[in-house]
C-alpha cells in the first residue's frame, strides 16, 4: 500500500493530503466558478469566442478541483481513474471548442473588444492568484499534478483572450478572437495528454517525474 504523504514525504509523490492544500483547492474551486459564470455572460454580450472558451475552461477547472477534492487520500487507482476521466474531458473540451470555433468563422459579426480586454484582465488576476496559490504544490499524482496544469495554462489563456481583444481593435477583424479561440482548445489539449499520460502510467504501477 502506498505510504500516505503531507506535504512532502521523499520520493513519494505528493498526493495533496494536506490541510492547507485542502483549504487552498476550496478557494481556487470558488473563484474558477465565480470567472465561470462572468465570463459566460460576458463572453455572449461580447460575442467573443475566446471569452466563450475560457469560461468553458473555468467550469472545467472547477470540476477538476471539486474531483480532485473528492479523491484525496483514497486508493492510488481511484486517484488516477479519476485523474484520467479529467484528462478524457479536457480532450473532449478541446474538441468541441475547435468545432465552435470552425463554426464560427463562417458566422458574420465582430466581437466587441473591450469587453474581452476588460474580462480578460479579470481573468488573469483571478487565475494568477490561484497560480500563486497552488505553486508549492505543483508536482505530485495525476490529480495534484492536473490541478497545477489547468491553472497553468489559464493564465497563459487569459494573456492570449486580452491579445485578442486588442487584436480585433486593432485590425476590426474577427480573426484575432478566432486564433486565440484555437490557442485556448490547444492549451486544452496539452494537459489533456499530460494528465491522461500520468494517470494510465500510475495505473501500471509506474512513476513520472514532473517536469
Amino acid at each position: 500500500m502506498a505510504k500516505k504523504c503531507g506535504d512532502s514525504c521523499g520520493d513519494i509523490a505528493f498526493e495533496g493530503l494536506s490541510a492547507t492544500y485542502k483549504k487552498i483547492l476550496w478557494v481556487v474551486v470558488f473563484i474558477n466558478f465565480a470567472m465561470f459564470l462572468v465570463e459566460s455572460v460576458a463572453g455572449f454580450l461580447a460575442d467573443s469566442t475566446a471569452l466563450k472558451a475560457d469560461a468553458l475552461d473555468f467550469l472545467g477547472d472547477a470540476a477538476t478541483y471539486a474531483a480532485t477534492l473528492l479523491v484525496l487520500g483514497k486508493p492510488l487507482k481511484t486517484r488516477s481513474l479519476i485523474a484520467l476521466l479529467k484528462g478524457l474531458s479536457l480532450g473532449a473540451m478541446a474538441i468541441f471548442v475547435l468545432g465552435f470555433t470552425l463554426y464560427r468563422m463562417f458566422v458574420t459579426g465582430d466581437p466587441e473588444p473591450f469587453t474581452m480586454g476588460a474580462i480578460g484582465l479579470m481573468a488573469l488576476l483571478a487565475n494568477t492568484v490561484s497560480v500563486l496559490l497552488l505553486m508549492k504544490y505543483r508536482d505530485g499524482d495525476s490529480n495534484v499534478r492536473s490541478v497545477w496544469l489547468c491553472s497553468r495554462n489559464d493564465a497563459i489563456g487569459n494573456i492570449a483572450v486580452m491579445l485578442a481583444g486588442a487584436g480585433v481593435f486593432a485590425t476590426g477583424t474577427i480573426w484575432p478572437d478566432i486564433i486565440v479561440a484555437f490557442v485556448i482548445a490547444g492549451l486544452f489539449m496539452h494537459s489533456s495528454i499530460n494528465i491522461t499520460l500520468q494517470a494510465l502510467s500510475e495505473r501500471n504501477g509506474k512513476t513520472i517525474e514532473a517536469e
